[in-house]
C-alpha cells in the first residue's frame, strides 16, 4: 500500500507539473479534490450484492474551457479511487437476510477520467452550474478482503487479509463510462467546486469463468460478469489562469438594419 501511495504521488506530480507549463493565456484551470461516496458490483448471474460506504476517492484536475456553449469545458482527472463489491455466500443456506454473511473486497486503483463539461454562469460569473459526461481508464494497483464466517459456538468472525492478484484470475486494468454534475463558486481566479459524479464499469474484475473456470475459489466461480460501479461526492478548489475570467457564450444581437424609403417616379 505504502508503494502505491508513492506512485500515486509520482503521478499526481507529474500532471501538475504539465499543466503548469500550458500558456497562461489559455481558458485552463488546475485543480485538486477530494470526497467520498459508495462502491459496489454488478455481477451475472445476478448474486446477492450490498454497496460498500465510505470508500474515498482524491485527485488532481484540469480544464480547459471555450466561450462557445455547445463545447463547454473539455479535461482530465488523475485520481485514486477505492472500489469494491459485498456479496453474500451463503444465500442458499439461510432464509433470514440478516444471517447472511458477505465477502467484501476493496480494491485501490488509480484512475484517468477524461470528461466533456457542458456549463452555464449565473449571478454576474460568481456561479457556474455544469454537467459533465465521459469515459474512464484504470489501474488497479492493490486490494484487501474480508470475509465472514460462522464459528464452532455460532459467532460471527472475519477474516482480513491482503488479494493478491492473479493473472489469470483478475484483470488490473479496467475501462468504462462515467456522468455527474456540480456547481463551482467563483472568487477571484479561484473556483469552489462541488461534484456528484457515478462511475459506471464496463470492465470486469474477474475474468470469464469460461476461460478460467478452475482457477477461482468458492462462490467467484460463477460470475459471467462483474464490472464495479462507484457513486462519489468531492469537493475541490481550482485555480484559473486567466486574470479576466473565462469567456461565456453570449447570443449574438441582431443588427437593425436602416431602412430606406425610395421613390420612384414613373
Amino acid at each position: 500500500m505504502i508503494r502505491s501511495m508513492k506512485k500515486i504521488r509520482f503521478w499526481m506530480g507529474s500532471l501538475l507539473l504539465l499543466l503548469i507549463t500550458l500558456p497562461a493565456t489559455a481558458q485552463h484551470t488546475v485543480g485538486f479534490f477530494g470526497g467520498g461516496g459508495m462502491a459496489n458490483g454488478r455481477f451475472e448471474p445476478t448474486q446477492e450484492t450490498k454497496p460498500i460506504w465510505g470508500v474515498i476517492t482524491f485527485g488532481a484536475s484540469w480544464r480547459y474551457y471555450s466561450p462557445q456553449r455547445v463545447v463547454g469545458g473539455v479535461g482530465a482527472d488523475l485520481e485514486f479511487i477505492q472500489r469494491g463489491f459485498q456479496v453474500a455466500t451463503n444465500t442458499s443456506r439461510v432464509d433470514d437476510e440478516k444471517d447472511y454473511l458477505y465477502y467484501t473486497r476493496r480494491v485501490n486503483s488509480l484512475s484517468l477520467p477524461i470528461v466533456w463539461q457542458p456549463h452555464t454562469y449565473m449571478f454576474n460569473h460568481h456561479l457556474r452550474l455544469y454537467g459533465e459526461a465521459g469515459i474512464t481508464l484504470s489501474y488497479n494497483l492493490s486490494s484487501e478482503y474480508e470475509m465472514e464466517r460462522l464459528g464452532a459456538d455460532g459467532e460471527k468472525t472475519t477474516e482480513k487479509g491482503d488479494y493478491s492478484f492473479s493473472t489469470v484470475r483478475d484483470n488490473r486494468w479496467g475501462y468504462g463510462l462515467c456522468a455527474g454534475g456540480g456547481l463551482a463558486l467563483l472568487v477571484k481566479q479561484f473556483e469552489v467546486v462541488a461534484r456528484v459524479r457515478y462511475y459506471f464499469g464496463y470492465s470486469d474484475i474477474l475474468k470469464n469463468r469460461n476461460k478460467h473456470y478452475d482457477t477461482v475459489e468458492g462462490f467467484m466461480l460463477t460470475p459471467l460478469r462483474s464490472p464495479l460501479d462507484n457513486l462519489t461526492i468531492t469537493i475541490g478548489l481550482s485555480y484559473r489562469f486567466n486574470k479576466e475570467g473565462f469567456e461565456s457564450w453570449k447570443p449574438r444581437r441582431k443588427r437593425e438594419k436602416n431602412r430606406e424609403v425610395f421613390e420612384y417616379v414613373q
